[in-house]
């Protein structure tokens, strides 16, 4: 005997799937634009990766971790970190803190940065805590807090331009420190800190950094200090450590990557380093999500920063050689930007370039009453008629602000060279074409 079901059209399911956490949070501008990268074009200078290769020493180690004697790298390891790859870091964030570290409780092994960050909100933000961030800000920053139940406040580095017509530099863009001690308050948690900062390239200085921890310490406040490019610093400015200033190691947390360290982006090895009160939160996270990063990244990431151990401070060192490298990359392209009238912002440290496209702008049609920022529009024209891709500026702003930063897009230069050469050839025939029609 056969029975028939029959699905009545009433039996849908009538109420949201989705969590309300994810409301709001579902759209992701790297998705948008590393597919159109993908799909246009000839020269990427959009997302930030490097396309020269990882240093030899580093791939060296990952042959030898996979087909070397030792078969238990092939299994799982501690699932807060390798012992090798934790004892090493604590061993170096000694060193750079002027302070003594367990390894076992103040170090924490995440799947690159991203992980860290998102251990950090969902670890320390509360339904309606307020977390401040600096706009510009990498974007992910702005999801994660409201997904954890918090309030992002915004707050912004304000441009200001030298007045004797020379290029701006990402420390012409500042923070107003009244307008910044007004966002703290009795509901502030958290303020997140990205120095040097992903887009400007900006490197705070110790005196902003001393403004921000006065604020931090006064309000009682904690800061995740996002310091996945400390290594890549130009112009012999110096990255300093917000958790080295008085009052600012029990309430900091300090994230850090393998991937911007070592340029190998895709090996998602990350770490946060703070006090146990805090970290021992991030544990809970971490062990009740992916619980366990890749053990043989991570035994290839420890050797990684033994070598660098040894020779810290020293010329051969990576992180001595990989910024001076990076340096004669950015100053490659500022110049080929400025020659062709896209002003460049030179940025004190990261991968990252913004550049000012008001010349360029009568090539890209106004869309008026378009919802759509111009950066983005012009951003989306340049790759697919240019072949050429970089990111918006306001893709790093809260929606709130979005439309006050539209000139800018942002270009990644730790590149090979013939991959720069290409972009300086795309823009220097772009410009051709203007003068002559």
């Amino acid at each position: 005997q056969t029975h028939f079901i029959f699905h009545s059209p009433q039996a849908k399911m009538s109420r949201p799937v989705q969590a309300r956490r994810l409301e709001g949070i579902d759209k992701n501008i790297w998705v948008e634009f590393v597919k159109l990268a993908t799909t246009y074009s000839k020269v990427n200078l959009g997302q930030g990766f490097p396309d020269f290769p990882a240093p030899e020493f580093l791939r060296e180690a990952l042959m030898r971790a996979l087909s070397g004697g030792n078969h238990m790298l092939h299994q799982y390891t501690r699932a807060f970190g390798h012992p090798p790859l934790v004892k090493v870091l604590a061993q170096f964030f000694e060193k750079l803190l002027g302070r003594e570290l367990d390894p076992m409780t103040n170090v924490m092994v995440t799947v690159g940065a991203y992980q860290a960050l998102f251990c950090c909100f969902q670890a320390l933000v509360d339904e309606g805590d307020e977390v401040i961030i600096i706009e510009p800000f990498f974007d992910c920053y702005e999801p994660m807090v409201k997904m954890a139940g918090g309030t992002p406040v915004f707050v912004p580095l304000r441009p200001n331009p030298p007045k004797d017509g020379k290029l701006m530099s990402s420390a012409d863009w500042q923070l107003d420190p009244a307008e910044l001690a007004s966002k703290f308050s009795e509901r502030t948690k958290a303020i997140v800190l990205n120095s040097p900062n992903n887009p400007l390239g900006k490197v705070f200085s110790r005196g902003e950094l001393e403004l921000i921890a006065e604020l931090c310490v006064k309000h009682d406040v904690l800061c995740i200090s996002d310091e996945v490019y400390e290594w890549l610093v130009y112009d012999g400015k110096q990255h300093i450590r917000i958790a080295s200033l008085q009052g600012m190691w029990e309430r900091t947390v300090i994230i850090g990557s393998a991937g911007k360290t070592f340029s190998a982006t895709g090996w998602k090895v990350g770490w946060a380093v703070g006090p146990d009160r805090l970290l021992q939160h991030l544990r809970t996270v971490h062990q009740n999500s992916v619980y366990h990063c890749a053990t043989i990244a991570q035994e290839a990431v420890a050797q990684g920063f033994q070598r660098e151990l040894t020779l810290y401070g020293k010329p051969e060192s990576y992180f001595v050689q990989l910024p001076k490298e990076l340096q004669q990359k950015r100053d490659w392209l500022v110049q080929s930007l400025d020659g062709v009238g896209m002003k460049p912002i030179i940025p004190e440290g990261t991968y990252y370039l913004v550049a000012d496209i008001s010349p360029f702008k009568s090539d890209v049609p106004d869309v008026p009453n378009s919802d759509e920022p111009y950066d983005s529009r012009f951003a989306k024209w340049m790759v697919k008629n240019k072949g050429l891709a970089a990111i918006p500026l306001s893709a790093f702003y809260s929606e709130a602000h979005k439309n006050n930063y539209t000139n800018f897009i942002r270009f990644c230069f730790a590149k090979e060279e013939a991959t720069l050469k290409a972009a300086s050839d795309i823009l220097q025939k772009w410009k051709q074409e203007k003068t002559s029609s």
